[in-house]
């Protein structure tokens, strides 16, 4: 399996923190959040991550060229933001075998969230997805449901309906932005024929009754703010 870490946002909350450092370097307890997101998932077998670039771009690909995982990370820029979907599907062929038709899955990362979970578990969740389901969508349950896209979800723990921020959603159960898709969804990506690709407004409503879900139950935090911050700062000391 590979996966996509999508790095290149600007990181704006977060000011004047990120005004010289970009969003996905900030330290968690002495740890860029990216290496968290690299670490675990070479840990679980993923060993070909291409990582996004825009903001501050030299100091992410000076990071990437020091470190241990420079021979498993791949590196793309963006001199203009693609958005999620955009940067997927300009990366087509990052994922896609040409010499077969049976193409794996793949991860598609915000990784400008600060994530812990059983990787494994999520993984194996895809696997054993229920039937017609081409994404598994990793949950977590917030704090602040209202900030965030809560699902109502069936039985089986597909995803019916999304609410995106609204003022009073109707559980606590969030999207951690952290997706196993199947390679059949670029056929959907390219369909939109468009570069400019929002995954939550142009790609998750065509896939409800089509997501399954996997409730992450260790650790997620949104890092968005110098309040958010500073809690995982706190709360992470015991995942470093």
């Amino acid at each position: 399996m590979k996966a996509l870490l999508l790095a290149a946002g600007l990181g704006t909350r977060l000011r004047p923190i990120t005004n010289t450092i970009p969003k996905c370097l900030v330290p968690i307890n002495g740890k860029p959040l990216l290496e968290y997101w690299i670490e675990n998932l070479s840990k679980v077998g993923i060993k070909e991550i291409l990582v996004n670039t825009s903001y501050l771009s030299n100091k992410v690909e000076n990071y990437i060229n020091d470190s241990q995982y420079k021979d498993i990370v791949t590196l793309v820029h963006e001199e203009e933001l693609l958005n999620t979907g955009g940067t997927l599907l300009a990366n087509k062929s990052f994922f896609m075998n040409k010499k077969s038709d049976n193409n794996e899955p793949f991860m598609l990362i915000h990784a400008d969230n600060f994530t812990i979970c059983d990787f494994t578990a999520f993984i194996y969740s895809h696997k054993n997805r229920p039937k017609n389901c081409d994404i598994t969508m990793m949950l977590f349950k917030s704090d602040n449901p209202s900030s965030c896209g809560i699902v109502e979800l069936d039985k089986n723990n597909v995803v019916q309906k999304f609410h995106e921020k609204v003022k009073n959603p109707p559980s606590n159960l969030a999207n951690g932005a952290v997706y196993i898709c199947e390679a059949s969804i670029f056929n959907f990506l390219e369909s939109l024929n468009k570069k400019d690709i929002d995954f939550s407004n142009d790609v998750l409503p065509h896939f409800m009754g089509k997501i399954n879900t996997y409730l992450n139950d260790v650790y997620h935090r949104d890092i968005g703010t110098i309040e958010s911050y500073a809690l995982a700062q706190i709360e992470g000391i015991k995942y470093v």
